[in-house]
């Protein structure tokens, strides 16, 4: 045991006592400021009391839920008494295959620890079956009643605490506990960089620098408004595909999640395959871009970028590529385009892209009436959204990996975050203006208008996704939980033009930044056209190995096979401004 020198011991203490109060005070400002939006402004204490109500109007299915646990516990307690006899019972229930909070070999060979683990897992499947389907409960609430449950279930797992983490035990007597003090500073630091609000750090931020180890691939920003800042990229082949590629990122994340180092970089790989690529860099908007509206970003966005790219290239006809909020924008656009019988996005690749918003998957938990009035009250009064905020809301979807993995190495085992590309970039937060999101949240997720022929009118014009004749290139992720696949499926059914569906294996992130390198997951095609269901997509989809970069680019390709002469930046009709990723990226919310 290492025994802390107590000279070094009282400095470290006084330092975190000088650095509590200050950070206190942030806090106890930031909840005062709090109080003006009502003491339960999300209504979740009125979904769990309405919960409540309709459960205790059926006693005996409380009954019956109490006496299954009670019966579980007894099992449980006689496998432990057996364990401890020297006898190996089957436990009575199993963390699930990609639970890693339990991966410590102490929560299977140590009987305490077992029972520990046995018993906070019977406790939240009971505690989750029982505010489950609760009759007479509207879809909404138990939606809510059942998220905030998990969140509750999650923060109160034995790993979460100094006392019941073996391997925090551990750790404390080898270290003396100096784990807990560093632990503890790094508490203080993450509350002092969030101003009284606790912002985890989840990877070493000194570590990457856009532009030099991260968002590197070589090219020039050859134009700029209030919005964007338009990119093209260096060739690397003599001859291009004389049609390029425009990229539309979302703007709720920042474009690099495409071009994070080159090994795994979806610009550098297009770049390499011939493409002429083109991307939309969105501005970290703040308060003075308040009044932007969706329409503007169509209009200042992929509208400007396409003037941009025939005054660079020559070429009137592009191929379009959006992910996620920016593929709804490419959908957006292309219906604006055809309505106006303008033609120059010739084929849509749409990444993990909602276009039919009825079945939001657990973000809709964020998008009922009384959180829309919260985040819009917290918009006009900044102008915009905070990122942090809705980084928050993406970690809540994903509690124990991107919440309580942190809490447990960097509070309780005092470690500093390992150096990740794809964190650093996650916690390189965007905000969104006012008017943008409130537009956004009101008509596509809580009022489901895109979808509808004619329910929404952009920049003059009736928008009907069904005049969009272009070929569609739609990719999904099987576990996606921001945009679920089965409900980005439903928009292969809006579209006027030929669709391709691919579904690739892992998540919103993982799924699409897979390198064929990296020999990683693989994806499902279907060649058939899409059905109605994805339940009968998937049943005639096969199975491919491997990336489905390669599949994306000879369909794309083939649309227009023909080459020309490499592109330089700065040989178009635009003058270079600066050398990528350039200034707009580079601008942090925090």
């Amino acid at each position: 045991m290492n025994i802390p020198n107590p000279a070094e011991l009282s400095k470290a203490m006084a330092n975190i006592a000088e650095r509590s109060q200050r950070i206190v005070a942030d806090f106890l400002q930031r909840q005062t400021e709090g109080t003006k939006y009502g003491a339960d402004p999300l209504q979740i204490g009125a979904a769990f009391m309405e919960m409540t109500t309709k459960l205790m109007s059926d006693p005996q299915k409380l009954v019956d839920a109490h006496m299954s646990l009670w019966q579980d516990y007894l099992a449980l307690w006689q496998n432990t008494a057996r364990r401890l006899l020297g006898e190996s019972p089957e436990p009575v229930i199993v963390p699930d295959a990609a639970d890693k909070r339990f991966k410590d070999e102490a929560w299977e060979k140590n009987e305490v620890f077992d029972y520990i683990k046995q018993s906070y897992l019977l406790s939240a499947r009971w505690i989750q079956s029982v505010v489950k389907d609760v009759d007479g409960l509207d879809e909404r609430t138990s939606k809510k009643v059942d998220f905030y449950t998990r969140q509750f279930v999650d923060a109160m797992a034995p790993t979460n605490f100094v006392a019941t983490n073996p391997e925090v035990l551990r750790a404390t007597i080898e270290s003396g506990g100096d784990n807990l003090v560093k632990g503890l500073n790094n508490v203080l630091s993450d509350l002092e960089r969030g101003k009284g609000q606790l912002r985890i750090r989840m990877t070493d931020m000194d570590a990457f620098k856009p532009g030099e180890n991260i968002a590197a691939t070589p090219g020039k920003v050859i134009y700029q408004n209030e919005l964007m800042q338009l990119i093209q990229y260096t060739p690397s082949t003599e001859k291009v595909l004389k049609r390029p590629l425009m990229i539309v990122p979302p703007w709720i994340n920042k474009f690099y999640i495409m071009d994070l180092r080159p090994k795994n970089s979806l610009i550098k790989w297009c770049v390499d395959q011939g493409h002429t690529v083109f991307v939309i860099s969105w501005i970290n908007p703040d308060e003075k871009l308040a009044d932007k509206t969706f329409e503007d970003y169509m209009r200042l966005g992929p509208f400007q970028a396409l003037d941009c790219i025939e005054k660079v290239t020559g070429e009137k006809q592009v191929n379009g590529l959006g992910y996620c909020l920016g593929g709804t924008l490419l959908a957006s656009t292309l219906a604006v385009l055809s309505g106006k019988g303008d033609e120059r996005i010739q084929s849509g690749t749409y990444f993990t892209c909602m276009l039919d918003f009825s079945e939001p998957g657990e973000l809709g938990v964020f998008v009922d009436e009384a959180q829309i009035q919260l985040v819009e009250a917290k918009m006009q009064e900044r102008g915009y959204l905070d990122g942090a905020e809705m980084a928050t809301t993406f970690s809540m979807l994903r509690a124990n990996d991107l919440i309580w993995s942190f809490v447990v190495n960097n509070y309780l085992l005092g470690k500093d975050p390992f150096p990740f590309d794809l964190l650093y970039w996650n916690s390189d937060s965007t905000r969104m203006p006012y008017a943008m999101h409130s537009y956004y949240l009101r008509n596509f997720y809580q009022a489901n208008k895109l979808k509808d022929p004619g329910a929404l009118t952009m920049n003059g014009v009736a928008v009907d996704l069904g005049k969009i004749k272009a070929p569609a290139y739609m990719l999904s992720a099987i576990e996606d939980h921001i945009a679920p696949w089965t409900s980005t499926y439903m928009g292969t059914q809006l579209f006027g033009g030929p669709v391709k569906f691919v579904l690739a294996a892992s998540g919103h992130i993982a799924g699409v930044i897979n390198p064929p390198n990296a020999n990683k997951y693989h994806y499902w095609t279907n060649p058939k056209k899409p059905p109605k269901s994805s339940e009968a997509w998937f049943a005639g989809a096969a199975q491919q190995p491997g990336s489905w970069w390669g599949d994306w680019h000879d369909w794309v390709s083939k649309l227009a096979p023909e080459t020309v002469p490499a592109r330089v930046p700065g040989e178009g009709g635009l003058t270079v401004i600066e050398d990528a990723p350039g200034s707009y990226v580079r601008m942090r919310a925090i």
